[in-house]
């Protein structure tokens, strides 16, 4: 599995939801994807806003999504104790 956060610089709710997942140790990869420099994956995965975070399981389907900044307990129950 691995969480794709979608992102950009000028986003203020995608600073927001760095500092949230700072303090989580995720039980996968996270991978950070600009989306100022990577329109392959924002089109494959139809990115609207940010910030967008797309759980996928080892096959690459889609588990779980949730857009814009999201509190420690919603992302943990979301993306964690699924």
């Amino acid at each position: 599995m691995k969480l794709l956060k979608f992102h950009a610089d000028w986003c203020g709710p995608c600073k927001m939801l760095t500092k949230v997942m700072s303090d989580i140790e995720f039980p996968y990869d996270v991978e950070v994807v600009n989306i100022d420099h990577n329109e392959e994956l924002v089109t494959k995965y139809n990115v609207r806003g940010v910030p967008t975070l797309i759980l996928l399981d080892n096959s690459d389907n889609v588990i779980a999504t949730h857009i814009g900044a999201v509190d420690r307990t919603t992302l943990e129950n979301t993306f964690i104790n699924i």
